[in-house]
């Protein structure tokens, strides 16, 4: 096996239109302030052989613009849309909080037991982007790669390579709008390994 390094950038989407709320399927595009942050968050010193994003308009827009720039190719994938808030989508947080408060901090106190009414079980969340998350490893093995997603799938990603317990993963890392984080893969004839070697906004 020739040993590979692959390096990933994953970065979750800026604002979008209408601020701040659960918003999983419900899909706005960014706002102007959302587009600045996106732009922000990416420098002279990038380079990507490919990018990887979800369909949803908050992060397509985006890694459109983004792939011509470099033109390089841009893979949408279903799978790494975020997590299905059911009842509680397009609803702000103290909109919640007002109607459901109680089902509200037993999901952040343990999303894996606690679904939001009719939204997406977490460990069904887990599973496709963890399952994508691999995929991507396979296919694009020894480049480096930009994921445009979501704050769910940016604290999947971050809980598999970190080995972190689904409880927590919500909770234990933050991934405020046009958060970077940079994780290295590397596969060898002694399996494959993974390290975050950084979060926040990052570039070198």
């Amino acid at each position: 096996m020739t040993d590979t390094t692959t390096i990933f950038d994953v970065i979750r989407h800026g604002e979008p239109e209408g601020g701040p709320m659960y918003r999983g399927r419900k899909d706005d595009p960014l706002s102007p302030v959302g587009w600045q942050q996106m732009r922000n968050a990416i420098t002279s010193a990038d380079h990507w052989d490919a990018i990887v994003s979800s369909p949803m308009l908050r992060c397509v827009h985006f890694a459109r613009e983004l792939a011509e720039r470099y033109q390089i190719s841009l893979h949408l994938d279903d799978d790494l849309r975020e997590i299905n808030f059911g009842d509680w989508e397009g609803r702000t947080a103290d909109e919640v909080m007002a109607n459901d408060g109680e089902r509200l901090s037993q999901f952040w106190a343990n999303p894996v037991a606690n679904t939001p009414p009719s939204g997406e079980p977490v460990s069904d969340f887990q599973t496709r982007v963890v399952a994508r998350w691999n995929h991507w490893q396979e296919q694009l093995a020894g480049k480096r790669v930009l994921i445009v997603c979501h704050g769910g799938i940016v604290r999947m990603i971050a809980a598999d390579v970190m080995h972190i317990p689904l409880e927590h993963a919500f909770s234990g890392l933050s991934t405020p709008y046009a958060c970077r984080s940079r994780i290295q893969v590397n596969t060898s004839s002694y399996g494959r390994f993974q390290s975050l070697i950084g979060h926040g906004l990052i570039s070198d």
